[in-house]
């Protein structure tokens, strides 16, 4: 019901930056296959699927305000940004709030705390590694697969494009 007005105001913001919304969609993509693979009941799908919207919506804010696209900028700019569209939006504010959370601390793998969270992370990832140098050392590749992908879905998808 929210995905598609999310997706809409999410390439508003990234509208003079087409690999934000490229790369924003690859990971909704994965988010829901890992999603389906992983039996995740349908109540909490939307949830994960605004997350991978949203997840890196405070990149732009990010490169005005520090002229940086850096995760720690991201992760301060990204949560009010997703909370002002989620509010825009109507959605439940309870809920909001989990997203926020999540897009405030997407590049900090400590703060994962669950099923949500871990889902977002593995397909932000499955996204960025294409870009990573490790992809080039299979030995290396492959403990890092074990280290961060928690779910059987993502760690299987890790391993069939990487590995």
């Amino acid at each position: 019901m929210y995905r598609d007005k999310v997706i809409n105001e999410m390439k508003k913001v990234f509208q003079d930056v087409p690999y934000g919304v490229d790369h924003t969609l690859t990971v909704l993509k994965d988010a829901e296959a890992i999603m389906a693979g992983e039996n995740i009941p349908n109540e909490q799908r939307e949830l994960i699927s605004l997350v991978a919207i949203l997840h890196d919506i405070g990149a732009i804010e990010a490169q005005k305000k520090y002229g940086s696209m850096e995760a720690a900028y991201q992760e301060k700019e990204g949560p009010d940004i997703a909370r002002g569209i989620l509010q825009g939006v109507g959605y439940d504010p309870a809920k909001t709030e989990r997203i926020c959370y999540i897009v405030g601390y997407h590049h900090t793998p400590s703060k994962i705390d669950g099923i949500d969270f871990q889902i977002q992370w593995e397909a932000d990832l499955l996204a960025n590694l294409e870009h990573l140098e490790i992809k080039n050392h299979q030995d290396q590749l492959r403990e890092y697969i074990e280290e961060n992908f928690k779910t059987s879905t993502g760690k299987k998808m890790a391993l069939e494009r990487f590995a």
